[in-house]
């Protein structure tokens, strides 16, 4: 199994950080002006809808129009991504978005908006996220070397999640001030940024692969059954299936209900909310400094620990110690994923990137829909068991894999 991806640009020896690579500090420029735009749509959508018609039901279904083409397209995505070029899916994706958010800022404008224009709007931008997503993933390591991709990975997601809560405060100003319309404009220009950023970067080198004459199916399970055949990848796989499976509904759910429940106070559900995102930032920052010589040990030993913290968070009834466990198990979850993710672009040969990045990418978003509605069923049973099976589940996933001499040895 090939380890190196196959024609990437060199980098200079000198380049020890992926921002003194030219075409990373492109990219991440461009993107990190398009993260900003990305709060101001994060506040203008939801209170759109509510403004328009109060209904906390028609948000939610709204919500769902992006998420099901989002995690239903997210295995043809990798393979469009391995026949094309990311970088052109990525700039007409970006495009997409462009035209769309600013056809909905000029229909506020003109008093013309239906409600059938955002499910339209939430639906093409699921679509868009389910090619944008692998496309992403291809395209970095073209740009870094393999022994960079942790650091660049790190810095992108790190700085992805930081403009964005920067942006939340001044969007819900420029809403109230100006009006939603604005906040959808300012989204719209910011897509330019990223845009202009991915033009004046190359294409990777052109896959040799026979997978361009099968059809979409084929290509499918031809990228599920590299998965498979790779010992490595699949264990690792699984762990970040139970990963985003086991943590995403608990806390998106069990965490306001249990802020309500425990301690009946709003500010305590903001200063939980605050811990975590403060805790995945640590944990992703981390991920770009350290360089584990036993990855594996160390990506299912950290798994281990979100599985008891997670098993743990219902039994704690002090907030300072539900805090404390909340920002360990973020934390712990920033550097997996930024280290697992860097790994599996570090393993994959580069004909096959797209399509088990797809794969890998699913494992992360397609799940989500799964794990929320499995949440809201347990929760109803009881809260301390929604999270100890949770935890139980991924602890036992990780344990399954530790036992396994050659997963625990991956550098």
């Amino acid at each position: 199994m090939a380890t190196a991806n196959r024609g990437v640009a060199p980098v200079p020896a000198a380049s020890r950080h992926p921002l003194r690579n030219r075409n990373f500090r492109l990219l991440w420029m461009g993107n990190t002006v398009s993260w900003l735009g990305d709060g101001f749509y994060l506040v203008a959508l939801p209170w759109l809808i509510l403004q328009r018609t109060g209904s906390g039901a028609v948000l939610g279904t709204i919500m769902m129009m992006a998420a099901v083409p989002r995690a239903s397209l997210m295995l043809a995505g990798g393979v469009v991504t391995d026949r094309l070029s990311p970088r052109k899916i990525m700039i007409a994706t970006a495009s997409s978005r462009t035209v769309l958010v600013a056809a909905i800022a000029v229909l506020i404008w003109l008093h013309s908006l239906q409600i059938w224009h955002l499910y339209v709007l939430a639906c093409a931008f699921g679509i868009a996220d389910a090619f944008a997503a692998p496309a992403a993933q291809a395209f970095l390591p073209s740009l870094v070397e393999p022994k960079q991709l942790a650091a660049a990975n790190s810095m992108a997601q790190s700085t992805a999640q930081i403009a964005t809560l920067v942006a939340l405060g001044p969007a819900g100003l420029v809403v109230k001030g100006l009006g939603v319309a604005w906040a959808f404009l300012i989204d719209a220009i910011s897509f330019l940024f990223i845009i202009a950023a991915l033009w004046r970067l190359p294409d990777p080198p052109k896959n040799e692969s026979t997978s361009a004459r099968r059809n979409m199916w084929h290509s499918i399970v031809e990228g599920l059954q590299y998965v498979k055949r790779d010992v490595l990848l699949s264990s690792l796989l699984l762990v970040a299936a139970a990963l985003n499976l086991c943590i995403g509904g608990p806390v998106s759910i069990g965490i306001p209900f249990l802020a309500k429940q425990k301690f009946g106070s709003p500010a305590a559900f903001g200063l939980l909310m605050s811990v975590l995102a403060a805790g995945s930032l640590t944990g992703m920052l981390a991920a770009g400094l350290s360089k584990p010589a036993k990855r594996g040990l160390l990506l299912l030993s950290a798994s281990a620990v979100i599985g008891i913290c997670t098993a743990s968070l219902g039994l704690l009834n002090r907030l300072w110690s539900l805090a404390a466990v909340l920002f360990l198990m973020s934390a712990t979850a920033g550097f997996v994923n930024v280290q697992l993710l860097s790994w599996f672009q570090q393993r994959v040969d580069r004909p096959m990137l797209g399509r088990v990045m797809s794969v890998l990418m699913f494992a992360a978003i397609g799940l989500a829909p799964v794990s929320l509605a499995v949440a809201g069923l347990a929760i109803k049973w009881s809260l301390q068991g929604m999270f100890a099976g949770a935890g139980l589940l991924v602890l036992t996933v990780a344990t399954v894999a530790l036992m396994q001499r050659t997963v625990r040895e991956i550098d």
